[in-house]
């Protein structure tokens, strides 16, 4: 995909925005910051494994950014595996189990898959915080978790704005969505 320049300028295009998203942050302790993902849009236009290596250049971008090099790996797996394989495992569960159908496609691909990517990135980053011993359990769980379900709903419209404005305008972007499937003969 990357070898034709159109292709690669969406991309990295692509990437600089997410890491955009990443650097309009607010939080509420050291270590515990929210921002915006992007990695619900960047699977659905990308698929899972560009995906990844787009959120690495993106973590290291941050870490880069930063000056905190030691956070890369994690905030790779638990900002940018982790939701990947959140919105891959739903995309791939609608279709096999759901009819092919357009609103299908962006309710739960984009909205709802965003929402619950963000939501378990909550939850592991919460028990990161915890393991590694840098707060009480019952704080992240008052003080933190509950800042996820609004995260969530941010992630969710952003994410489904998004992968609705470019299945709308330029489908060629979005490399989970086929016409054949989703519109011809609707």
């Amino acid at each position: 995909m990357l070898a034709d320049p159109a292709d690669l300028n969406v991309f990295l295009g692509a990437c600089v925005a997410v890491l955009g998203l990443w650097r309009i942050k607010a939080g509420i302790e050291p270590g515990l910051d929210f921002h915006l993902l992007g990695a619900t849009a960047l699977t659905l236009m990308l698929r899972p494994l560009l995906a990844m290596v787009a959120l690495a250049l993106v973590s290291a971008g941050a870490a880069l950014w930063s000056g905190q090099y030691a956070a890369f790996a994690v905030n790779w797996l638990i900002m940018g595996a982790l939701p990947v394989a959140v919105t891959w495992v739903i995309h791939r569960t609608v279709v096999r189990w759901l009819p092919p159908h357009l609103f299908v496609y962006l309710f739960l691909n984009a909205f709802a898959a965003g929402a619950l990517s963000m939501l378990a990135v909550g939850v592991a980053a919460a028990l990161f915080a915890y393991g590694a011993g840098l707060y009480p359990m019952d704080y992240l769980l008052t003080e933190y978790l509950p800042f996820y379900v609004l995260m969530g709903w941010s992630e969710a419209f952003i994410s489904g704005v998004l992968v609705t404005a470019m299945v709308v305008w330029k489908p060629q972007w979005v490399a989970t969505f086929s016409d054949e499937r989703y519109l011809l003969g609707r």
